[in-house]
């Protein structure tokens, strides 16, 4: 009876499995995302190339920090290739999102640690214990920050479109996109400005802090980009794209860094603002106290 009964259960936990397997997935979004994910493992590779074989004017920093970029643009078209053939799935989330592991989480950070690690050995300071513990420690708690983000975000994750207008906490592409601005910034634009480069274990805590904050960011495609909007609008993106074709290196960083401390400065300010009115209310309530 017993053993009958074991029988049963195994059969029955076996078709669970059976149901729960998937069959059918869509094509192209995927094939997409996947792209997102060997382009950011390219970057890994490029970055650590780029120690060795660093000469002239070509440098596998920047290139490393390119495909970064490449990989922001297929994060930006499964989704809404996803949406728009209603092909939203568990699964695209799941590997869009182990996707943006590699290539927002581990390749930026890799990348930040191979060009300081490269500038601190030229510097002499190779043998500085304390030092490379510090950008060991900054890329750790990004790539750390990186993976709740985007964990937390699965769990979130509503497939409606309306749901996709604002982001809480700072998107980890965007995130990316600060370390790899700066990175191509400095390469191609200021190469002998070393000093630049050690911003980016700060700006590396700063981001990290930042995606996993619940501080809301805007989504730019969606709110600015769709549907009908003011003519102001059209003006502001005109600037945008002349300032990205007459110095794209300076525009990307001034666009991710821009936008990152978009929200932060917003949120500080209204804090401000609100103290500001509240000891303003202090003040009159105890007027008439003192007459």
């Amino acid at each position: 009876m017993a053993r009958a009964k074991t029988e049963s259960a195994k059969k029955a936990l076996l078709n669970r499995v059976r149901r729960q397997r998937l069959k059918y997935i869509a094509i192209l979004p995927s094939l997409v995302t996947i792209i997102n994910g060997v382009c950011g493992f390219i970057a890994i590779v490029m970055a650590s190339k780029a120690s060795k074989v660093e000469s002239g004017e070509f440098s596998y920093f920047a290139l490393s920090g390119y495909l970064i970029f490449i990989a922001m643009i297929a994060d930006m078209l499964d989704g809404r290739l996803a949406r728009m053939s209603k092909n939203t799935s568990s699964f695209g989330g799941q590997l869009d999102s182990l996707c943006d592991v590699i290539s927002f989480g581990v390749a930026p950070a890799f990348l930040m640690l191979e060009i300081l690690q490269n500038k601190l050995a030229s510097a002499g300071f190779a043998e500085n214990h304390s030092l490379q513990r510090f950008v060991w420690l900054a890329a750790a708690v990004y790539v750390s920050c990186a993976a709740i983000r985007l964990a937390r975000f699965n769990v979130e994750n509503e497939e409606d479109e309306s749901a996709h207008m604002s982001f809480i906490g700072l998107p980890s592409p965007a995130a990316a996109g600060v370390l790899a601005s700066v990175v191509i910034f400095h390469q191609e634009t200021v190469p002998g400005w070393d000093f630049i480069l050690y911003f980016l274990p700060p700006l590396a805590f700063g981001t990290g802090i930042l995606m996993v904050s619940r501080l809301r960011y805007p989504h730019l495609l969606n709110q600015y980009f769709k549907g009908r909007k003011p003519f102001e609008y059209l003006i502001r993106a005109l600037l945008l794209l002349g300032l990205v074709v007459w110095r794209r290196q300076i525009a990307c960083m001034l666009i991710f860094c821009g936008f990152a401390a978009s929200s932060l400065v917003k949120w500080l300010y209204y804090k401000a603002i609100h103290r500001r009115e509240h000891l303003a209310e202090t003040v009159v309530n105890l007027e008439p106290e003192q007459q």
